[in-house]
């Protein structure tokens, strides 16, 4: 492992060209299609992870700005839900193009105040500029049915309508992705919105909402409140009547408290939660798809991802094999900024996450898991750690409950099939899951048998947009992307028209 990324590659943004991108973002809140400051002229402060460095004080949004978005949403969805599909469709697909555009800008801004190597924000923006592209050509095919009744006695008539006003939260591990994959969707079905990102990554969101006015937008329809507090700001948009849907992505406990708070108004919900993702490797696996899978399943983003691969259940014929190709494979990596284009794992997200790491990996290594790979906290600047492999780790051990959200594989050693099936389901989350095998009627009972929403079969990398994201369980409730990601933004309305 190389703690400071080689210098034969690419070289890292200049100051000039950070400070540039740093200056394109607005700095005050969005509300009916207003830049301005929030009601007490707080500030928020934006650190990039990899230094600990100030990069920007943007307003710090209160309880009172939240309801000042939402009345412009409300104000503006009548004349937006009027709009032609073709209208709104053709919008999104000027913001896909302006995304791509600027595809460099964004990508230096997700890895500054994310602190993703630069590699994976450059994937990241094309993953979200794909949403973007996908639900401008769903926006033109929300179809519904009509036909006779069975009696015969008149026609039915079954038609989707926009579900009103939205509150869209979205999460700091994929900044700009899941602020499209959501209000792509929102803006496609001619629904209005208020987004709140996560206070650690802001900014993007920030720039992009001003991208979407260049795009064509009307005030009002898509408003962006950052904040401090979200708790306190999320709670009042949560419980106003006005208020017809909720989108959040994050931990399975806040997802509770807003399921919650979402219960009198009996509110739509898009509920993206925890994930504890296995991954299973067999004897007939082909293993050098199998180490490349993990790589990409457990090490993407550093780790901090819900579909990253949590418990590596490995099948004992290949286990040895497995486990020496993977310590060879994290050794390669290097650690540095995520601005670098040399690096391979960028920080965590904040000391917090470092602490909750660290304390999985000792409670592993006192239940009896042999450390096989990692040295813990990086010392000096940023939030750094150590990627680390666990071989014998008992079922005990809180690292195979608890998501890790870090560059940790703890893996355990398996013999049967069936085994391998009661250990990956053997969790209240049911979000994604990995298998590989080189035999199909196996890969088939593994979709067929594991409980999760998603499975990639010899395969690491499984979102998609035109896929439905989302999962069993406790890992959430409705999907994004896919045909069914506008559906959720949608309401039906049967009608009958007699013949008499």
């Amino acid at each position: 492992m190389v703690l400071s990324p080689t210098q034969n590659g690419p070289s890292a943004p200049t100051e000039e060209r950070i400070a540039s991108v740093l200056a394109a973002v607005p700095r005050q809140i969005l509300i009916d299609g207003r830049w301005r400051s929030a009601a007490t002229d707080d500030k928020l402060t934006v650190t990039d992870p990899s230094t600990g460095r100030r990069l920007l004080d943007v307003a710090d949004a209160r309880a009172s700005d939240g309801i000042a978005a939402l009345t412009a949403a409300t104000s503006a969805f009548p004349e937006w839900s009027r709009r032609s599909p073709r209208e709104r469709s053709d919008l999104l697909r000027s913001a896909y193009e302006l995304l791509l555009e600027r595809d460099e800008d964004f990508a230096l801004l997700i890895a500054l105040e994310m602190g993703k190597p630069f590699r994976e924000a450059q994937s990241e923006v094309e993953y979200a500029a794909d949403f973007l592209r996908w639900f401008s050509e769903e926006a033109v095919r929300l179809h519904g049915r009509t036909g006779l009744n069975p009696a015969g006695t008149g026609r039915m008539s079954v038609t989707r309508y926009p579900v009103g006003p939205c509150f869209l939260v979205t999460p700091w591990n994929f900044p700009l992705a899941m602020a499209t994959r959501k209000l792509a969707p929102a803006l496609a079905s001619g629904c209005t919105a208020v987004i709140k990102p996560a206070e650690a990554t802001p900014l993007t969101t920030l720039l992009f909402a001003s991208l979407l006015e260049e795009a064509g937008t009307p005030p009002g329809v898509v408003n962006v409140i950052v904040t401090s507090r979200p708790a306190d700001v999320s709670e009042p948009i949560i419980r106003d009547p006005r208020l017809r849907k909720l989108s959040f992505t994050g931990s399975t406990g806040t997802g509770r408290r807003l399921m919650e708070q979402a219960a009198p108004g009996v509110l739509r919900l898009s509920m993206e939660l925890g994930g504890n993702a296995p991954f299973l490797v067999f004897d007939d696996a082909d293993l050098d798809a199998a180490v490349v899978g993990a790589m990409q399943a457990k090490f993407r983003n550093t780790g901090q991802a819900c579909t990253a691969a949590n418990r590596f259940f490995v099948q004992r014929g290949v286990a040895e094999g497995f486990v020496a190709r993977i310590v060879a494979e994290v050794d390669r990596f290097s650690l540095g900024a995520g601005t670098d284009p040399n690096t391979d794992i960028g920080p965590l997200i904040d000391t917090r996450s470092v602490e909750k790491v660290d304390r999985l990996i000792r409670d592993a290594v006192a239940c009896g898991a042999e450390l096989m790979y990692g040295t813990g906290p990086v010392p000096g600047e940023g939030t750094f750690y150590s990627p680390t492999v666990l071989t014998e780790v008992p079922r005990t051990a809180a690292i195979l409950r608890e998501e890790i959200f870090g560059p940790v594989l703890p893996i355990v050693v398996f013999d049967e099939e069936a085994e391998a099936v009661e250990l990956a389901n053997d969790t209240e989350y049911g979000l994604a899951a990995y298998a590989f095998t080189t035999d199909l009627a196996r890969g088939q009972r593994m979709v067929d048998s594991i409980e999760a929403g998603m499975i990639g079969i010899n395969t690491g990398v499984i979102s998609d947009a035109a896929a439905p994201f989302g999962g069993w369980k406790q890992s959430g409730l409705g999907r994004e992307g896919g045909v069914e990601g506008i559906e959720e933004y949608t309401q039906l309305k049967y009608s009958l028209t007699s013949h008499h």
